[in-house]
């Protein structure tokens, strides 16, 4: 029976799959994406989003669990090989938790790809860090979704055509009329103004 077994072997060792998390959740915090098999994506969410609810406390003790499940702190390389300011860790507390504050979970979302992988045709995916929603009065950045983007234009176009305020109406009945020109007001009076008053008896 296989009562109390969690995860998946990978068909590694243990020290093995310890390292392969590791070195993947270190790339993923990383770059916020990374690309690799359905069995690996799906075993390292689970990983990787302990790190990051960890990362919200923004305690001492937090930081050091988040240390020791990542094996040490490790350095972050530009693509030209030099090294960057930020650690992986630096950058999980710094810019990663701050961003999911108010998120109870659900930090990362796996997109499946068509094409297989070359060799054993594996499934592919894309795992990647969830970005959250521009706050009201910022513009929405340009990696959002088709959905979230027809969403906002649906809004926009809603608040257009929204009816005015009550306020903005009165207003408008308030204003004066312009009386129309003595011209206009010529024309207007009809023709048989001047007919001859009947003869008194």
């Amino acid at each position: 029976m296989r009562h109390r077994f969690s995860g998946r072997h990978l068909n590694r060792t243990s020290s093995h799959r310890a390292s392969l998390r590791r070195n993947m959740a270190a790339s993923l915090i990383q770059y916020g994406a990374i690309r690799t098999t359905e069995p690996k994506a799906k075993e390292l969410r689970r990983f990787v989003e302990k790190l990051i609810t960890h990362a919200k406390k923004n305690t001492l003790h937090a930081r050091r669990m988040v240390i020791s499940a990542l094996g040490r702190d490790r350095a972050m390389y530009d693509n030209d090989e030099e090294r960057m300011e930020k650690t992986v860790v630096q950058k999980l507390f710094d810019e990663i938790a701050p961003m999911y504050a108010e998120r109870p979970g659900g930090y990362t979302r796996i997109i499946r790809l068509a094409e297989r992988r070359i060799g054993d045709a594996g499934k592919q995916v894309i795992l990647q860090l969830v970005e959250e929603a521009a706050p009201a009065g910022e513009d929405v950045p340009t990696g959002t979704s088709r959905r979230r983007r027809r969403a906002s234009k649906r809004h926009a176009a809603a608040a257009e055509a929204a009816p005015k305020p009550a306020a903005e109406v009165a207003h408008a009945e308030e204003a004066p009329e312009v009386e129309a020109p003595a011209e206009e007001q010529a024309e207007d009076t009809p023709a048989d103004a001047d007919v001859a008053k009947p003869e008194n008896d």
